[in-house]
């Protein structure tokens, strides 16, 4: 290996080329931690590993996710993947897609080539009109699953999500500080458990803050894309909303395109709070302001828990919540002044 990519690892790994020649070379004198982290800068940088110092895997890991058109999906399965690989196991990502293979298909897909546990991301288990016996039939015959994003009682496994209710609370709680009265929230279809805990915290967020109590006029439900946060949103726009939370960063551009459509400059006159904090949302015009989701926290959650439950601790149902945080950008400006 050439001095170039040598001294490119080393930065990688935060180490010295010495250190990173001593770890190629097989050498003593190298804590297993500064080995790792060699190791995990030439994975990284897609070198391949000497043959001497290739690991065996511990086992193969399903993953199992959406569609990736959404950033935030590919963020989630890069960190997910990233902790999987950490610990010496090796991740292989399912991705359902529009008319795909769907997610029974890909379960009966891993179980064949033979998984030491699944990750479902986004998936039926949200659902809640879905079936959760094609869970409980996992848990049954002993397979170590971990559900992300969504939460069943009746399912015998470790949860990981965001609060929702807070992630609500802090979008409706900015607006109201900047002076806006008339907030609305869009969002996906009503049977997925993000959306109805963003709807809980968004009724109790605006009853406690400005004294709303009928909040039909103020909820919009349409598709998690930018078509749909612009469908969703122009109909809040349209019944006087002047501060949207939309559940999800492409919701949120896509109501930045509707407020344009009608006249409305973003943040002059409309108001726009997002939820992910994808990548890329911080050059958006105006960059985003969002509710940003603990991915990091969560994948490493997601994955050291899966790995408990190999490892033989019991499977019990219990949900892990993870708290977002408001990042405050362009897009949210002060609310019209109100003639009192």
């Amino acid at each position: 290996m050439n001095n170039a990519r040598l001294s490119d690892i080393a930065a990688q790994a935060g180490v010295s080329e010495a250190t990173v020649s001593r770890v190629l070379n097989g050498k003593a004198g190298v804590s297993a931690a500064t080995r790792q982290a060699v190791l995990g800068a030439l994975d990284l940088m897609g070198y391949e590993r000497p043959q001497r110092l290739r690991q065996r895997s511990n086992g193969l890991i399903g993953l199992v996710t959406p569609e990736l058109d959404n950033p935030i999906f590919p963020a989630f399965a890069q960190a997910i993947e990233r902790a999987l690989t950490q610990h010496g196991y090796t991740p292989i990502l399912c991705t359902q897609l529009p008319g795909g293979a769907p997610e029974d298909e890909f379960t009966e897909m891993l179980i064949d080539r033979g998984v030491s546990g699944i990750i479902f991301v986004s998936g039926l288990h949200a659902d809640i009109t879905a079936r959760m016996d094609r869970y409980t039939r996992l848990t049954d015959r002993g397979l170590p699953i971990v559900l992300v994003d969504g939460y069943n009682e009746n399912i015998q496994a470790p949860f990981i999500s965001p609060d929702d209710r807070l992630a609500t609370r802090l979008a409706v709680q900015h607006l109201v500080d900047l002076g806006h009265e008339r907030i609305g929230l869009a969002l996906g279809q009503r049977r997925f458990v993000p959306v109805i805990r963003k709807i809980e915290g968004f009724k109790q967020a605006m009853g406690q803050l400005l004294g709303v109590s009928d909040t039909s006029e103020l909820i919009q439900h349409s598709l998690f894309t930018v078509e749909g946060g612009q469908a969703a949103a122009g109909a809040l726009i349209d019944r006087g909303c002047t501060g949207l939370f939309c559940a999800s960063d492409l919701m949120a551009l896509g109501a930045i395109r509707a407020a344009r459509e009608r006249g409305r400059s973003v943040p002059g006159d409309v108001s726009v709070v997002g939820f992910d904090d994808s990548p890329l949302i911080p050059f958006t015009d105006p960059p985003l302001t969002t509710v940003r989701k603990p991915i990091g926290s969560m994948a490493s959650a997601a994955v050291e828990t899966l790995l408990e439950v190999i490892s033989g601790t019991p499977a019990k149902n219990q949900e892990l919540i993870f708290q977002p945080e408001l990042v405050v950008r362009g897009s949210t400006g002060s609310g019209p002044l109100v003639n009192r």
